[in-house]
């Protein structure tokens, strides 16, 4: 499990591989006001809920990154557990209502899941550590990538990972698109913001300028 940034600090920022494919999820939450997000969980939901317990933060909302089977497998137990609301982009609601056949495909036991309570829009505010939502199509239409301006963090899913980007050749991926989505939204961001990445290791927006494989500045 990683913690970036001072343990003492307002700012808590756990990420930590979940469910049968090791999306990484996050929890981010707020020392002070004890409100958390809860980022991706596809998986383990027992694991989520006790760190939130452990932390002693109160989830105010459930956000997705995309919705591929991975980053969404949780999602309906951690509702149920907590009464937070999930949120999606709408772009992605065919994935989502496509969840038992990608389990299917994936030789992942099926759930099935409530629908989103709201949608996801670009910049939108996301009411905890003054998070805001970016709209990064190109690995699914509705990908999304989330940006914490004051504490220097983006969770960018599976738009951008280490020396790479994230697959295009699924229903709905676009390769000409999650470029521009990368240069011209996150390359735009600080360049020693932190990456925390849908899998495998965090890495900054200077480091993936300099070396991404696919997309340089």
């Amino acid at each position: 499990m990683s913690d970036n940034g001072d343990t003492q600090s307002q700012f808590i920022i756990k990420t930590f591989p979940v469910g049968p494919l090791q999306c990484n999820c996050s929890i981010i939450g707020d020392r002070i006001s004890g409100r958390a997000l809860v980022v991706d969980p596809g998986g383990d939901a027992d694991q989520i809920l006790a760190l939130l317990k452990q932390l002693e933060l109160k989830l105010v909302a459930i956000i997705h990154t995309h919705a591929h089977l991975d980053h969404i497998l949780a999602a309906g137990e951690i509702k149920n557990a907590t009464g937070a609301p999930i949120y999606l982009h709408q772009s992605d609601q065919f994935l989502w209502d496509m969840v038992e056949q990608q389990c299917l495909m994936f030789g992942v036991p099926p759930v099935s899941l409530p629908n989103p309570d709201h949608y996801l829009h670009d910049d939108q505010d996301l009411g905890c550590c003054g998070g805001v939502a970016i709209h990064t199509p190109g690995h699914t239409p509705g990908s999304v990538s989330f940006w914490f301006e004051e504490y220097k963090t983006l969770i960018a899913g599976d738009t951008l990972f280490l020396g790479s980007i994230g697959r295009t050749d699924l229903p709905g991926g676009d390769f000409d698109q999650i470029v521009t989505s990368i240069k011209e939204r996150i390359y735009s961001l600080a360049d020693d913001a932190v990456v925390v990445t849908g899998h495998g290791p965090n890495t900054s927006i200077e480091n993936e300028k300099v070396a991404n494989n696919f997309v340089r500045a």
